[in-house]
């Protein structure tokens, strides 16, 4: 497999050959459609100039040395009279590729714009090209007999020095370019490797990680969420941990006293009213058990979303006083006083029946905590799309400690208390499940004068 510094490497490399084919490809593509008509004129001047001191000259020794100078300056000059005589100053031509009727009707008056005329070819610049071809030339007339004159620049004359030099400049940018990248992708690839490491540590069950998070780009923000990544996993590890626990807790205390009363029927010739009590016993537990199987499994459902919402539009005040409805002799046993002030106009669209357990669990656990004599308000009402409910109550309130872990699974805050109420600890945790799988949100807050559940629901 190969590594990440590999690829990197291999990518530098690929981007930096793909970068300058492509300027080459731009620069000759420049070269044909501005540069080569501006040389072809240029030339044409030069050519002009040289025709007409070279036509000055009478003696040939004179003209022949002139045309040597000339070359020397920096061009390839090609003289022919088509019929054999050739003369060719300074570098010799790469190809002579001129055909006979070019040099023919160049002997005969017309001019020609070879480099003007020069193909485009993506991956060869015509200034480069040192073929007869690639000239400008014009008729010239030499000790009274008629010549063509073809001229080009001598590219390695001209610029033989400064080929080497940028050449090797550009050379040692790739090397130097590729040597820095190499240093500094390991730099970029240090971190990541670590968190390679890290996440073989997380499947072994290893949370406690110290991950560099001081860097503040995109490997920094990424070290810094692995790490809460990793601690939230750690935090979820031990409440499965917890709730294994809590689970057999809650199922081996029930599955005691059951298995202990029944063993004492089983064994005692008891009276009646002993014989009763502990029937009732071994049936409150077993009731106990049920309820909380019930719960657990409705809880599970609800997590891995196996639960299909039923969702119809109602009524919320109607919801709500049917909750009422059912806890109504609870109410009046303890002689609280309820306020309900929901108005009629709010309809909600979800299922029913789940959302007749939060209220049902909300106003249930209001009406067991507060002391009799106290009172318990519903209030609801509509902010832009979303139905805020809340639950008040004018009890002792609830502990601050208490309040981060209320909707934890089997939390009690008085676990003595409430373990022999008969209640599970499963009921808010299902309501916060109830309420997230609407889309909403529950929170709790508390004082010593009484706490309020309050519940948001996206509104229709």
């Amino acid at each position: 497999m190969k590594s990440l510094y590999f690829r990197v490497l291999l990518t530098t490399i690929a981007v930096i050959l793909a970068s300058s084919m492509l300027g080459f490809l731009f620069s000759n593509m420049y070269y044909h459609a501005k540069l080569k008509p501006f040389n072809d004129e240029k030339l044409m001047n030069i050519a002009v100039q040289m025709k007409q001191f070279a036509e000055k000259e009478t003696e040939t020794d004179d003209a022949e040395a002139y045309l040597r100078n000339a070359a020397a300056l920096g061009y390839q000059i090609y003289i022919t009279d088509g019929q054999g005589d050739d003369r060719y100053y300074g570098h010799e031509f790469r190809a002579r590729d001129l055909a006979d009727s070019t040099v023919a009707s160049v002997i005969s008056g017309e001019l020609y714009h070879g480099v003007a005329r020069f193909p485009n070819k993506p991956f060869i610049s015509g200034f480069f090209e040192n073929s007869l071809s690639n000239t400008v030339g014009m008729p010239i007339q030499l000790n009274n007999r008629n010549y063509a004159l073809f001229i080009r620049p001598d590219v390695i004359l001209q610029f033989g020095e400064l080929r080497i030099f940028f050449a090797l400049i550009g050379l040692l940018a790739v090397v130097i370019s590729v040597l820095i990248f190499l240093l500094s992708t390991r730099y970029l690839v240090k971190p990541i490797v670590r968190l390679s490491e890290a996440t073989q540590r997380v499947a072994q069950g290893n949370y406690n990680l110290e991950l560099p998070i001081r860097r503040r780009d995109e490997i920094g923000q990424l070290a810094e969420h692995f790490t809460s990544m990793s601690r939230e996993l750690e935090r979820v590890d031990q409440a499965r941990q917890q709730f294994v626990s809590n689970v057999s807790h809650e199922i081996q205390s029930p599955l005691t006293s059951i298995q202990g009363f029944a063993k004492v029927l089983s064994e005692r010739d008891l009276p009646t009213e002993e014989r009763e009590h502990y029937a009732s016993v071994i049936e409150q537990e077993s009731r106990h058990l049920s309820l909380l199987s019930k719960q657990l499994l409705l809880l599970s459902s609800l997590e891995q979303g196996n639960e299909a919402l039923n969702k119809q539009t109602f009524s919320l005040r109607d919801h709500i006083r049917q909750t009422v409805q059912v806890l109504q002799w609870k109410i009046e046993e303890k002689e609280l006083l309820l306020k309900i002030s929901v108005p009629d106009s709010i309809m909600l669209n979800g299922d029913e029946v789940l959302l007749m357990q939060v209220w049902m669990n909300l106003l249930s656990n209001a009406v067991h905590h507060i002391p009799s004599g106290s009172s318990i308000e519903i209030r609801a009402e509509q902010t832009n799309s979303q139905c805020v409910i809340s639950i008040r109550d004018t009890g002792p309130g609830i502990a601050s400690e208490h309040l981060p872990f209320l909707f934890d699974r089997f939390y009690r805050a008085d676990r003595a208390r409430e373990r022999s109420s008969g209640r599970t600890g499963l009921g808010l945790a299902i309501v916060r499940k109830i309420v997230q799988i609407h889309d909403g949100s529950i929170e709790v807050a508390s004082s010593p004068s009484g706490t309020v559940f309050t519940v948001t629901l996206p509104q229709l």
